[in-house]
């Protein structure tokens, strides 16, 4: 056996050289339930269980295999627990998935000889923030403020965290509220109210604690960074990441993941390659560990900058792989037209499924819909629409149905579409009716059209409509029913909605320009617009005809 093969004789030794081989067996060789069932009975048949530390490394190994009923069993076994031994029972419950037995065994110690320390009360506190138990929380800060603790920077940090993890709206107010009592504050706190802000949706807020916090690591950095890029102010974001990089903070591979979403979004292809190069001269080539997460991200960000090949090329020297890793390949196919490839990447998925259990996700699915629309295969489409339910037991969502009915609005197949949409266990909303109103476009349904526009009067808010409105104009103007197109533009006016311009930018030299139809706000407009002509002229040379309806459109705005 592990103990006898480890350990010597009893009658060789004395009491404290067994002790400290009891407690070299815990700390190192203790590596499966069995090795540790045998040093308990050695524990046992030597009589150490009234040693409080032997237990608490025991209740420690106990709760970290997840045998908790084993550890209770051992701890309901003691007389009068040491602090020490119910801090161990209190963090494994806490870590170990069921925080409210933490709290519930809280409020029993405060009916026994021990009495809480600060561990104590982080260990129930994180615990109550892992669980949501806003409630138990707020009971445990009731006490801390009764306590010594009050002024103990650690708790008060974790009371900070709890309100901004578990405390709803009202959260990060309250949040800063013991943040403002505090008389001494550590760079812990002011990450945690950093990250509250952002969950509030407050990056301003964000922005002003981050100036004024006296000391920023790299969380404090790459919590900026990612809630910036996370509510779509990408050029903020990549801005801090320059600003990191002046004042020569050394950033990790998650600071690499935010930097890489905001790239992705804004088509930064130069700063995505410098970060891949990074991560290669800095982790690959010295063989540290890449995190996968990384690694998706790079995929995720050359597939949104139109480097599919590069993407590819991440994702096929990949050691291992996520549904994340899958789902952004088929989706990056997917987003440029490369149906076929999508398709094959999934079922490479399916063969591998059972071996490294992965399994397709909602998202998964909505790539492979995705590309089956912009390919145009319907069969394959309706198949993988069906397996969704059928195979993985997955319900679709509205967000499927929508691809579903664009899908098949783009082949003609108007009235399966218009039945889908009748048929979706939800409200539809405007993006599936705007596919339905796409697809009457193309094939001058006039009729269903009008049926679409009754919803859009109807149910859409007149902010949302215009968009819609618009492609309903095209129908009439693409049949010639120019009443029809005047009646539409009246009714834009009525309600005062308004299309919003549409946006795209382009990156020279590492600057990154936003422009849009008829701007003139550029330094070099009228070079520009020179440029543009020749390429109309171009276009005109090589027959390219343009759609006039979408043009006569144009001018109504």
């Amino acid at each position: 056996m592990f103990v006898e093969q480890s350990a010597p004789a009893h009658g060789n030794t004395n009491a404290r050289f067994l002790q400290q081989h009891i407690l070299f067996l815990l700390h190192h060789r203790c590596k499966t339930t069995r090795h540790l069932a045998q040093i308990h009975g050695h524990i046992t048949t030597n009589g150490f269980t009234s040693k409080s530390f032997v237990l608490v490394k025991l209740l420690a190994l106990y709760t970290s295999f997840n045998n908790f009923p084993r550890a209770h069993q051992l701890f309901d076994q003691m007389d009068n627990p040491s602090t020490s031994v119910w801090n161990q029972i209190l963090r494994g419950y806490s870590i170990g998935g069921n925080p409210r037995k933490s709290f519930e065994l809280f409020n029993y110690m405060g009916r026994s000889l021990a009495r809480p320390d600060g561990h104590t009360y982080n260990f129930v506190i994180n615990g109550c923030a892992k669980g949501g138990l806003f409630g138990e929380g707020e009971q445990v800060h009731g006490r801390v403020m009764k306590s010594s603790f009050c002024s103990d920077i650690y708790v008060m940090t974790s009371l900070v965290d709890f309100y901004v993890k578990s405390g709803g709206e009202d959260g990060v107010g309250k949040a800063k509220l013991v943040f403002d009592e505090m008389p001494d504050r550590n760079v812990v706190t002011w990450n945690s109210l950093l990250l509250g802000f952002f969950r509030c949706g407050d990056v301003d807020g964000a922005r002003r604690i981050f100036e004024e916090m006296p000391v920023r690591n790299v969380v404090s950095w790459t919590t900026m960074i990612a809630g910036c890029a996370q509510k779509r102010r990408c050029k903020e974001s990549l801005s801090l990441f320059r600003s990191m990089q002046k004042e020569d903070i050394e950033f990790d591979q998650v600071t690499l993941v935010a930097v890489l979403s905001a790239c992705a979004e804004l088509g930064d292809l130069n700063l995505g390659k410098y970060i891949h190069s990074y991560v290669f001269e800095s982790f690959a080539y010295r063989r540290k560990p890449i995190l996968i997460s990384l690694k998706n991200s790079l995929i995720h960000m050359y597939a949104s900058c139109g480097e599919i090949e590069a993407a590819f090329g991440i994702f096929k020297r990949m050691e291992k792989r996520t549904i994340v890793s899958w789902t952004s390949m088929i989706t990056g196919f997917a987003k440029h037209g490369y149906g076929d490839e999508a398709l094959s990447v999934f079922r490479w998925m399916e063969t591998v499924e059972k071996e490294s259990n992965i399994r397709p996700d909602k998202v998964t699915f909505l790539g492979l819909l995705c590309a089956c629309t912009h390919s145009g295969y319907v069969n394959e489409g309706r198949h993988y629409f069906r397996s969704m339910t059928v195979d993985w037991g997955i319900e679709p969502t509205i967000e499927h149905y929508g691809c579903m009915v664009d899908l098949l609005s783009r082949a003609g197949l108007l009235d399966e579409a218009h039945e889908l949409v009748k048929s979706m266990p939800m409200k539809p909303n405007d993006v599936v009716w705007g596919a339905l109103l796409s697809g009457c476009r193309i094939y001058k349904s006039v009729e269903l059209a009008s049926d679409v526009a009754h919803w859009l009067t109807e149910e859409l808010e007149p902010q949302r409509a215009a968009d819609y409105f618009v492609l309903l104009s095209n129908v009439y103007a693409a049949a010639k029913k120019w009443e029809d197109v005047v009646a539409v533009r009246r009714k834009m006016l009525d309600i005062k909605t308004k299309k919003p311009p549409g946006l795209s930018w382009i990156q020279i030299e590492g600057s990154i320009y936003e422009f849009m139809a008829g701007d003139r706000s550029h330094e070099n407009a009228r070079m520009i617009y020179d440029v543009l002509d020749e390429i109309t002229k171009e276009a005109r040379c090589q027959r390219y005809v343009p759609y006039f309806t979408d043009a006569f459109v144009g001018i109504l705005d």
